[in-house]
């Protein structure tokens, strides 16, 4: 007997989009003065949600004074009363999550289960560490009397919106810096609903600034001399044109950049438990993760039971709309994306590995594609070296834990690996060879709000989360 699902879908009347959205600045929203309007849509549907503000050089201006002038007061108050604020914020979060997860996944694409259950539960714990950070900040490490720095300017992908948000805000605020964030292009729904959360926990006015647009907005952004700091989590490309715009001057800066993950099953691995972890390596938020593990290093021995317990799992993958609680692979965020995904898929063909495609009936409005696994890959295929940003593995394998290593590392990037094996000795020894980031050891994709994250090499430099978050926001009160 075979069962089949029905559908389960969220409730959209939790949500209130509005037609058209002013700019986030000095604690209320104002009308733009020299930006453009475009429209930002839903990718599972193609729908237009409502029209956003592209702010323009005078905006970004702006919002930096408002920032500016917010500092003095902000950064002067007791620890303990910052951390008030970020209490205050966390509550209402979680009081107001179910409609956070909502927007998220109308305006993102990602299935409600994951904005549900792993994003918005994840960005009030975030609110919740760095609360309690706030008067403790002479125990983050960097030196006696920590001061903050001033104005920091962040820059937040489309992938992971409020999380990405709370990385940022969140140890900012704590260290007593003030803000002006700038959300993805394609994304901006929710950070605009978190600017509410900021009135409605009577965050003073300037504190915390946002400003929708795209590249040039970034730009303006990160160039203005108003700005003490700047976080970026994004593209490798983009990530070095900031790093030379700042080069010279007094700014500090963090980058989280791409990835090219490799997950590591050894033959003596819970094969079980390994596809498991790498179907929600790769899979998870279709593939729209940095450290998605999207290069399988399996060993010889084990690939083909490996690969046959893969394909019948994933053939129990559920693709389509991503308010339905049963969706597993929700939409691509964007054409745009899609287009990417589609080239360097074809370009794996054209090289010569083999493609398996899950059966899937994908909805016809949106953008979507059917989770993919690549096999007969080499180190010089397009798919094995360039960072794909969707459903789709390449597989390659190994004889030795020596050669698991050497293909790990070849890549220019760093930001995360998984291990699978039994023994403990392997995985220690394994992870102090790899030059990633974030190791995972038989899991994979799992964040804590105090734990750091970040990368090697193409992958930026920097960390986020935990206690060594806070040192990017803060100096030594003896320099």
């Amino acid at each position: 007997m075979v069962f089949e699902y029905a559908p389960a879908p969220e409730s959209t009347s939790i949500v209130d989009i509005q037609t058209s959205y002013g700019l986030f600045i000095n604690g209320k929203f104002v009308k733009s003065k020299d930006g453009k309007r475009y429209k930002t849509i839903n990718p599972a549907t193609e729908e237009v949600l409502s029209e956003i503000v592209l702010a323009g050089k005078k905006d970004v201006d702006a919002a930096v004074k408002a920032a500016r002038s917010a500092y003095g007061k902000w950064s002067k108050l007791p620890g303990a009363t910052r951390g008030k604020y970020l209490y205050r914020i966390a509550r209402i979060l979680q009081e107001r999550s179910r409609e956070f997860a909502v927007l998220e996944s109308i305006n993102n694409g990602k299935p409600i289960r994951e904005s549900r259950d792993v994003d918005l539960p994840l960005v009030a714990a975030h609110f919740f560490h760095y609360a309690g950070w706030a008067d403790k900040l002479e125990y983050a490490g960097v030196g006696p009397n920590p001061q903050s720095l001033g104005v920091a300017g962040q820059i937040i992908p489309w992938n992971f919106p409020m999380l990405m948000l709370a990385w940022k805000i969140a140890p900012a605020l704590a260290a007593g810096n003030t803000v002006v964030l700038k959300p993805a292009e394609t994304t901006p729904l929710t950070a605009l609903l978190f600017a509410e959360v900021c009135q409605q926990a009577e965050l003073p006015p300037g504190v915390v600034n946002i400003i929708t647009g795209a590249g040039e907005t970034g730009s303006a952004l990160v160039n203005h001399p108003n700005i003490n700091k700047v976080a970026f989590t994004g593209s490798t490309e983009v990530g070095r044109l900031i790093a030379s715009s700042v080069a010279g001057t007094n700014k500090k800066v963090t980058l989280e950049l791409g990835g090219k993950a490799a997950n590591i099953v050894f033959d003596d691995a819970a094969i079980d438990q390994a596809v498991e972890g790498i179907i929600n390596g790769i899979f998870f938020n279709q593939g729209h993760v940095c450290c998605a593990g999207s290069r399988l290093l399996v060993q010889e021995s084990v690939k083909d039971e490996l690969l046959d317990l893969l394909y019948e799992r994933m053939q129990t993958l559920r693709v389509g709309d991503p308010l339905d609680k049963n969706t597993d692979v929700g939409a691509i965020n964007s054409a745009a994306q899609l287009a990417k995904i589609q080239e360097l898929a074809e370009s794996g063909d054209t090289e010569g590995a083999d493609r398996w495609t899950l059966k899937c009936e994908l909805p016809e409005k949106g953008f979507w594609f059917p989770p993919t696994v690549f096999t007969n890959v080499t180190q010089a295929h397009r798919i094995a070296r360039e960072e794909i940003f969707g459903p789709v593995l390449s597989v390659l394998t190994f004889r030795t834990p020596q050669e698991a290593i050497e293909k790990a590392n070849n890549t220019p990037f760093g930001l995360s690996a998984g291990i699978w094996t039994e023994k403990g000795s392997r995985i220690l020894e394994v992870a102090n060879n790899l030059r990633a980031g974030v190791v995972w050891a038989n899991t994979f994709n799992k964040f804590d709000a105090t734990s750091p994250f970040g990368g090697y090499k193409e992958s930026g430099y920097g960390r986020e989360g935990g206690r060594v978050g806070l040192e990017a926001y803060l100096k030594s009160g003896d320099k």
